[in-house]
């Protein structure tokens, strides 16, 4: 347990980013710390690496609305200082922390206090020792590291403790989970550390996390990007509901990649409908179409939608249009139905559909596919044209 959140035993997978403000800074870190949560944080990390931030600890927790994991590195005094300032958990790097009786201590203040630890071993600050047996950062070395701490605490009969085993190369950062989840029951905090900016950092980030947890490794996640980490927490939230780890909390907005079809701005109206959504908080799958011909169609599965053609949109809800409205209007009525649909339900959308409204719309169709043809992007036709080079080549 971090505070109140569950990590591990079947509990939901959860999302934690850190705070980049200076913890001395109460007011400013405070503010990040309810901005995370609003994205999506269930554990928010910040660091203690002096008395000031011991001290602002001691005024954050209290009014933090979720758990408080304090960062310790090099200094014993400040893991000590975090737990009196009433932290939820402790991070300890085994890298740079690395005296025995230190490490023995801190456990057993822990254990006292009935406060949890997770080992955060990184592949790029690992004990001397280890670089010099291993020559580099292995998975061996990684996991070699969580298991010398994890001893050290159970001479002291202290198990209550999470390991993450992080990199910023992702196949090492994956081997290394994939050996320790072979070898201990604990659970396993996610990430690639040091992933850089977005998109990249994404990338990289997705790539490692996922395939783990689609393996059913892991219980707690973190992005570690060069931006906000409210976009750490976003990621992580959109993740975990993209795996269906976690249930919906927030729009997830499907669009079709555009082509000659499309009669709008597929992307600019993907936007506008992405932030108008996001703002009100709706937890429902949204699709935007650029075309009506197979729009609706394509995007049955989604909760409501909105498809144009001829100057207006056909808006859906589950495959079934339920209005036509004009063009200007798309997103404004995309965004209201949505509304309407989390307080009504679907029976009682679709009950209200406009009489006449899937006749509308299939005119619309019609008239659209008679217009563009089946091969709007004149696919056949560069078939024939290789086929033809080919066959005079021959």
């Amino acid at each position: 347990m971090v505070g109140s959140v569950p990590v591990g035993g079947g509990a939901p997978v959860t999302v934690q980013s850190m705070t980049t403000t200076k913890t001395a800074d109460v007011e400013g870190t405070l503010a990040q710390i309810y901005s995370l949560k609003a994205a999506g944080a269930d554990i928010v990390r910040c660091t203690c690496n002096e008395r000031e931030a011991a001290e602002g600890l001691a005024r954050i927790v209290p009014r933090s609305p979720v758990p408080i994991v304090a960062d310790i590195h090099f200094h014993v005094e400040m893991a000590l200082a975090a737990l009196e300032a009433g932290v939820d958990c402790l991070r300890l790097n085994p890298g740079n922390l690395r005296k025995p009786e230190e490490i023995k201590l801190v456990a057993r203040e822990c254990k006292d206090r009935g406060v949890p630890v997770r080992i955060g071993v990184n592949a790029g600050s690992l004990d001397p020792r280890l670089y010099k047996k291993y020559g580099r950062a292995t998975p061996e070395a990684l996991v070699e590291s969580a298991q010398t701490e994890l001893g050290l605490f159970a001479e002291e009969g202290f198990d209550d403790v999470k390991i993450s085993v992080k990199a910023s190369n992702v196949p090492l950062m994956v081997e290394a989970y994939r050996r320790l989840a072979e070898l201990t029951d604990r659970p396993l905090h996610l990430g690639v550390t040091e992933a850089g900016p977005p998109p990249g950092g994404l990338i990289k980030g997705t790539a490692g996390i996922a395939t783990l947890l689609s393996e059913g490794i892991g219980d707690t996640i973190r992005y570690s990007l060069t931006a906000d980490p409210v976009e750490e927490a976003k990621a992580g939230r959109t993740l975990l509901e993209a795996l269906g780890l976690r249930e919906r909390s927030n729009v997830d907005l499907i669009a079709c990649p555009s082509c000659g079809r499309a009669e709008i701005d597929v992307y600019k109206v993907a936007q506008e409908a992405q932030a108008a959504l996001e703002q009100r908080e709706i937890p429902l799958q949204v699709a935007v179409m650029g075309c009506v011909v197979n729009g609706p169609g394509e995007a049955r599965s989604a909760d409501v939608g909105i498809a144009a053609g001829r100057h207006r949109g056909h808006l859906f809800i589950r495959g079934k249009i339920v209005r036509v409205v004009p063009e200007d209007e798309m997103v404004a009525a995309l965004v209201d139905e949505a509304e309407k649909l989390v307080k009504e339900g679907v029976d009682a959308r679709l009950a209200a559909a406009d009489a006449g409204a899937e006749a509308e719309a299939e005119a619309d169709r019609r008239a659209l596919f008679e217009a563009k043809g089946a091969d709007v992007n004149r696919s056949e036709a560069r078939v024939e044209l290789i086929g033809r080079r080919l066959s005079d080549g021959e």
